[in-house]
């Protein structure tokens, strides 16, 4: 009897050696492919968490054209990145008839959950953008509701749509290649929801020229907008998004280049204040 339970022991950890193997093996063969992901949209690596605080966790869900950085704990993004790059104008698809649920996702976030609301269903990895440089199947990725957050009209349909079209219109054709990271910023209204959803008390969105000497401009803006404001009054530091979010947006930065481009607010180049005033396409 001892003999026979030494054998069965013996397999048993041998089996479990075996599947600690394939374990590692595996997950040596997601990280090199996930890294070659995560390099490809975003840039300085992805953002990361910078202080213990439980409400910080979040994984990063991989999309075709956007990484998002999904918490479970405010049913939200903290985070969504992407890549933009000069493309010839191609037509774009149209926008599908609804928003689609993320298995990915812990808790059922549906579209319905924001009917009669007050709410918009925000998108962060932008439709437009997405379609016009990723294509179809990457367009239809941005109606998944990983990538959706509760934005007032006023926001929403006015000066983010404003924002979001003078990235694609000016500074794209201007600077040929951007990387955004964009989303919410929340106060101590925890259980303030739509839904699941933790409804934010602002928006961020940082865009960055990438390259030897890059630079960057970065917005904040409140849910409180009435949607006419030049988009220059918006303007902030990078490292005061990362006072308010407590995330560190570009951790593989080098210190020599991180201090200027987050300290100060440079807009030499950009061209904004030619655009701040510019109305929407849909005013």
């Amino acid at each position: 009897m001892i003999a026979v339970i030494s054998y069965q022991f013996r397999r048993l950890v041998r089996g479990a050696g075996i599947s600690l193997i394939f374990a590692v093996v595996g997950s040596g063969l997601w990280y090199w492919q996930e890294r070659d992901v995560r390099d490809r949209l975003s840039w300085m690596g992805v953002p990361e968490w910078q202080t213990t605080s439980w409400q910080g966790f979040n994984r990063v869900l991989r999309s075709d054209a956007f990484l998002v950085g999904w918490s479970d704990i405010r049913v939200s993004p903290l985070w969504v990145s992407y890549a933009l790059h000069e493309t010839p104008d191609a037509p774009i698809g149209d926008r599908p008839h609804g928003f689609a649920r993320d298995w990915r996702s812990l808790w059922p976030v549906i579209s319905d959950q924001y009917t009669h609301s007050g709410y918009d269903r925000g998108h962060l990895a932008p439709n437009y953008a997405i379609a016009r440089v990723h294509g179809r199947a990457a367009q239809l990725d941005t109606f998944q509701m990983t990538n959706i957050t509760p934005q007032r009209p006023d926001l929403n349909r006015r000066v983010w749509q404003r924002l979001e079209e003078v990235v694609m219109d000016d500074f794209l054709p201007r600077f040929e290649q951007l990387r955004v990271v964009t989303g919410p910023v929340f106060d101590g209204r925890f259980m303030h929801r739509v839904g699941f959803t933790q409804v934010p008390s602002a928006f961020y969105k940082i865009i960055v020229v990438p390259g030897e000497h890059p630079r960057a401009l970065a917005f904040l803006i409140p849910q409180t907008v009435s949607g006419d404001e030049p988009l220059d009054r918006f303007l902030v530091s990078i490292d005061e998004l990362e006072a308010r979010t407590r995330l560190d947006f570009f951790p593989r930065l080098p210190e020599g280049v991180e201090t200027p481009l987050e300290a100060n607010i440079e807009t030499k180049g950009w061209a904004l204040q030619r655009v701040a005033r510019r109305p929407g396409r849909y005013q």
